[in-house]
C-alpha cells in the first residue's frame, strides 16, 4: 500500500470527516482528522470496482423474530420516508431519536430484516464516535475484500469501503446509537448511492444532517398486549391478569424495553405483576436471561446521566428534582432556584432535551414517568442523606406555594399548576424519610383543596401528613388526631366508607380521652362519625348521635355557634333520610333562617341549608315551593363557589329531579346529562355521587320511555353500586329495585321478578321488614307477580308464580 501525509489542497473538512474520491485508478480519502490523506493503489481501487456482494451480505446484530407489536405505522413511515424520492442517486436519510429504552434499535433492526432484500448490502455500524464509524466501515471492507483486509490497516480498509459504496449502489447503512449527528455530515454527503438510517438518543444537532424522525412510546394496547405475551407465554390471559397487566404497562411508562424487561423478569421468576410493581425502580436495574446487564433500561439511563453530567453538572441536578415532582407540565419558573441565573437553567434544561431526558410542551417540562421511577430508587452513599435531588423538589414547592396571606386570594390557575406536583411530593415520600418541611406545603394545598371541594384528591396529602405526624409527634397528638380526622373526612367524601367508619371512631374514642367528652373537637369527631353512619345506611347508629351530639353543641357552644347549625342541618338531614319529613322540614327551616342571620345569605353553609330545605319540599311533594329554591340556590352556588364544585352538582342534580317531578323532562334530562359528565370529571366515575347520577340519569329516561338507553344505564350503575357500596347499602337497593322495574317496563318479567326478589329479602335482613323502601319493593314484587299471572294466562309460557 501506498500512503501519503500531506494536506488535501483546496478541500477542507471538520474533524471526523472522511471524503473518497478517484482519478487515474487512484483512491484518495480524508483521514479522520481532516490533515492527512489516504491514496489507495490501483489494484485496491480494481478491487473497489469489481468486489460484488454476496447474496444475503450483511451484519445485522440480531434476528427480527422476538415480539414486535406497535410499531408498524412506524415502519411503514420510516419506509415511505427513505423511497420517497425514487431515485437511486439520490440518498434518503432518516434519523430516528428518542428516550433510550424507547425502541430505536429494535425499530431500525425489524426495518433492515423486512426491506433487506430491496437492498445490495445491509450494514450495522455501531456509531457513538467517529473511531467506531471507521471500524465499522473497515469491517465492511473486510467482508467484501479477503485479500485488503490481510494487508492494509484499519484506515486504508475503511477508505476502500467508502470508494466500494460509491461505486455499488443500492445498500443500506444503519448508524446505530449516534451521539454527534455531525460525525455522519461527511458519509451523507459523500455517499448518495443508497439509504442512510441513524438511531440516536439526541434530539437536536439534526437539522442540518437528517430528517428526523421522534419515536415516541407505544399505545397502552400494543404495550398490555406485550406485556401478557411475554410475561405469561402461551397461557389464556384472564381479565384480572389483563387489568394487572395494563396497570403495570401504564407504570412502566408503555416504554418498550422495560416491557421486554419486566415481562422477562416476570415470565423467569413467576412473582405477580403486583408485586413487581411495588418495587419497580430497583426491578429496573436487574437482569435476566436473555437480556445483557448492559441493556436494562437503569444501566442505558446510567451511561447517558454520564455523557450529561460530562456537559453540564447542573443538568443532572435538575433532572434528580424533577424526579420527584409530577412527569408533566412543571413550569419552568419554578425551577430557577436551582441557578445562578436563567439563562444558565435554560442551557441544563436544554443539554437535558437534548438527550431526550425532558421534553417541552407549551405549559413546562415534562419528564418520563419511569425515568422518576428509577432516579427515585437511588440511594445516597451516606444512609443519613436524602435522596438525590428530594432536598431541592422540597423546596421548589416551598417556593412557589402562595404566602398564609396570598392563599385565600391566590388565583385557582396558580394552584392548579402546583397541586400535581405537591401531590407527586407527597407519594413519592422514600422510607424513613420525615419531611419536615414540605408538610407546610401539604397542610396549605390540602386546605385550598377543601375549600375547592376537592377533599378526594387531597387524600394523598392527608395521609402523608398523617403518617409524618403519628412518627414524629405520636398517636394522640391533638394535630395527629386533627390529620387522621381530616383523612377520614376525605376517605368519606370519595365514598370509601370501609375506611372512614373505622377511622372516625378511633378518632372519636382518642378525643374523649385526650380532650374531654365535650371538648368542640369532640363534639366534631361526633357528628362526623354519625354523618358516616348516615352514608352508609346506618339510621339506628347515626340518628341517635345526632341528637346527642346536638344537645351537647347547645349545650357548649350555644345555640346560634356555626357548628351547632351544622349539627342541626345534620339531624334534619337524617329525619328526612328516615322519612321523618315532619320533624326534618321544620328543622331545616330553623337552620336556614340562623344561617341566614349568623353567616349571610351567600355562605356555603347558608347556601346548603337552602339546598336541602328545597330537597325536603321535593320530598313532601311540595313543588311550588322546591322548584323556585332550588333554582336560586343553583344559581348562588354557580356565582360562589363555580361552575363544577361538587355542591354546585348536587343543586344542579336536586334541581333536574325537581323538574322530573314535576313532569318537565324536556329540562330534566339534559340537567341530569350534564351533572352525569360533570361529576365523572370532577369525581371520578365510582364516586357515589356520580353512581347517584347515573340512576337519576337512567329513571329520567325511563320516564321519557327510553328504556334502550335506561337499562343500560341500570345495569351499569348498579354493578358499581355493588362493587363500591356493597351489595346491602341502601343505595344498591334502590338501584336494583329500579333496574327492576325497567326490566318490567320491558316485558322482561323473569329479570324482573328475580331481581325484585332479591331487593325485597335484603331490604328485609338490611332495614327492616316495616321499612318504607321495604314496603315500597314489597308493591313492587306483587305488581309483578300479578303482570307474570296476567301474562302467564295469556301466553302460557311462564310458570306460575307465587309470593314467599
Amino acid at each position: 500500500m501506498i500512503r501519503a501525509d500531506q494536506p488535501l489542497p483546496g478541500q477542507a473538512t471538520a474533524s471526523g470527516q472522511r471524503a473518497i474520491a478517484s482519478a487515474g485508478g487512484i483512491g484518495v480519502a480524508i483521514s479522520g482528522d481532516g490533515a492527512r490523506v489516504i491514496v489507495l493503489p490501483p489494484e485496491a481501487v480494481r478491487w473497489a470496482q469489481d468486489a460484488s456482494t454476496p447474496a444475503g451480505a450483511g451484519n445485522l446484530p440480531g434476528p427480527a423474530s422476538g415480539l414486535f407489536l406497535g410499531r408498524d405505522e412506524s415502519l411503514l413511515q420510516l419506509r415511505e420516508t427513505l423511497s420517497s424520492q425514487g431515485e437511486a442517486a439520490v440518498t434518503q436519510t432518516r434519523a430516528v431519536h428518542g428516550l433510550g429504552g424507547v425502541g430505536k434499535s429494535t425499530l431500525a433492526l425489524h426495518y433492515a430484516h423486512r426491506y433487506r432484500t430491496e437492498y445490495t448490502l445491509v450494514w450495522w455500524i455501531t456509531a457513538e464516535s467517529p473511531d467506531q464509524i471507521n471500524a465499522g466501515l473497515a469491517a465492511l471492507a473486510g467482508r467484501l475484500c479477503p485479500q485488503l483486509a490481510a494487508a492494509a490497516e484499519q484506515d486504508e480498509r475503511a477508505a476502500w469501503a467508502m470508494l466500494w459504496l460509491q461505486w455499488h449502489p443500492g445498500w443500506l447503512l444503519v448508524f446505530d446509537n449516534v451521539v454527534d449527528p455531525g460525525d455522519l455530515r461527511m458519509y451523507l454527503g459523500t455517499l448518495t448511492g443508497g439509504h442512510h438510517l441513524a438511531t440516536s438518543r439526541k434530539a437536536t444537532g439534526w437539522y442540518a444532517i437528517a430528517s428526523t424522525m421522534p419515536l415516541g412510546l407505544l399505545d397502552p394496547a400494543a404495550s398490555t398486549d406485550l406485556l401478557c405475551a411475554l410475561a405469561l407465554g402461551a397461557q389464556d390471559v384472564s381479565a384480572e391478569q389483563r387489568r394487572e397487566a395494563g396497570a403495570l404497562a401504564r407504570d412502566l411508562g408503555y416504554l418498550p424495553l422495560a416491557l421486554e424487561q419486566a415481562g422477562a423478569y416476570l415470565y423467569q421468576t413467576g412473582i405477580g405483576m403486583d408485586t413487581y410493581r411495588q418495587k419497580l425502580g430497583p426491578m429496573l436495574a436487574r437482569a435476566v436471561d436473555g437480556i445483557s446487564p448492559e441493556r436494562t433500561i437503569a444501566r442505558i439511563w446510567d451511561q447517558t446521566l454520564t455523557a450529561i453530567s460530562v456537559r453540564d453538572p447542573l443538568a443532572v441536578t435538575v433532572l434528580h428534582t424533577l424526579a420527584w415532582l409530577a412527569p408533566e407540565n412543571l413550569p419552568r419558573s419554578l425551577l430557577t432556584h436551582l441557578a445562578p441565573d436563567l439563562h444558565t437553567l435554560d442551557e441544563a434544561l436544554g443539554v437535558l432535551h437534548a438527550y431526550s431526558m425532558v421534553s417541552f410542551t407549551g405549559s413546562g417540562i415534562s419528564v418520563h414517568r419511569l425515568l422518576q421511577a428509577v432516579l427515585r430508587a437511588r440511594r445516597p452513599q451516606d444512609s443519613g442523606a436524602s435522596p438525590p435531588g428530594r432536598h431541592e423538589a422540597e423546596q421548589t414547592i416551598l417556593l412557589a406555594l402562595p404566602s398564609d396571606q396570598e392563599s385565600v386570594s391566590a388565583p385557582s390557575d396558580q394552584w392548579q399548576r402546583l397541586i400535581p406536583h405537591v401531590i407527586a411530593l407527597a407519594t413519592s415520600t422514600p422510607p424513613g424519610h420525615s419531611p419536615d418541611d414540605a408538610i407546610n406545603s401539604y397542610l396549605a394545598t390540602a386546605a385550598y383543596m377543601r375549600r375547592q371541594g376537592q377533599d378526594v384528591r387531597a387524600i394523598p396529602l392527608y395521609e402523608t401528613t398523617l403518617a409524618q405526624r403519628e412518627q414524629v409527634l405520636g398517636d394522640s397528638h391533638p394535630d395527629t388526631l386533627s390529620s387522621r380526622n381530616n383523612l377520614a373526612n376525605a376517605y368519606r367524601a370519595a365514598g370509601d366508607l370501609r375506611r372512614a367508619i373505622p377511622l372516625f371512631e378511633t378518632t372519636l374514642a382518642q378525643r374523649e380521652q385526650v380532650l374531654g367528652d365535650s371538648h368542640p373537637d369532640t363534639l366534631s369527631s361526633r357528628n362526623n362519625l354519625a354523618h358516616a353512619y348516615e352514608s352508609a345506611g346506618d339510621l339506628r347508629r347515626a340518628i341517635p348521635l345526632f341528637e346527642t351530639t346536638l344537645a351537647q353543641c347547645k349545650q357548649v357552644l350555644g345555640d346560634s355557634h356555626p357548628d351547632t347549625l351544622s349539627s342541626r342541618n345534620n339531624l334534619a338531614h337524617a329525619y328526612e333520610s328516615d322519612v321523618d319529613l315532619r320533624r326534618a322540614i321544620p328543622m331545616y327551616e330553623t337552620t336556614l333562617a340562623q344561617r341566614e342571620q349568623v353567616l349571610g345569605d351567600s355562605h356555603p353553609d347558608t347556601l346548603s341549608s337552602r339546598d336541602n330545605l328545597a330537597h325536603a319540599y321535593q320530598s313532601a311533594r311540595d313543588l311550588r315551593r322546591a322548584i323556585p329554591l332550588s333554582e336560586t340556590t343553583l344559581a348562588q352556588r354557580e356565582q360562589v363557589l363555580g361552575d363544577s364544585h361538587p355542591d354546585t352538582l348536587s343543586s344542579r342534580n336536586s334541581l333536574a329531579y325537581a323538574y322530573q317531578s314535576a313532569g318537565d323532562l324536556q329540562r330534566a334530562i339534559p340537567l341530569f346529562e350534564t351533572t352525569l359528565a360533570q361529576r365523572e370529571q370532577v369525581l371520578g366515575d365510582s364516586h357515589p355521587d356520580t353512581l347517584s347520577s347515573r340512576n337519576n340519569l337512567a329513571h329520567a329516561y325511563q320516564s321519557a320511555g327510553d328504556l334502550q338507553r335506561a337499562i343500560p344505564l341500570y345495569e351499569a350503575a348498579l354493578a358499581q353500586f355493588e362493587q363500591v357500596l356493597g351489595d346491602s347499602h341502601p343505595g344498591t337497593l334502590t338501584s336494583r329495585n329500579n333496574l327492576a322495574h325497567a326490566y318490567q317496563s320491558a316485558g322482561d318479567l323473569q329479570r324482573a321478578i328475580s331481581l325484585f326478589e332479591a331487593a325485597l329479602a335484603q331490604c328485609k335482613q338490611v332495614l327492616g321488614d316495616t321499612h318504607r323502601v321495604t314496603l315500597i319493593i314489597r308493591d313492587s314484587l306483587d305488581d309483578a307477580y300479578e303482570a307474570a299471572r296476567v301474562q302467564q294466562r295469556s301466553t302460557a309460557t311462564l310458570p306460575i308464580v307465587k309470593r314467599p
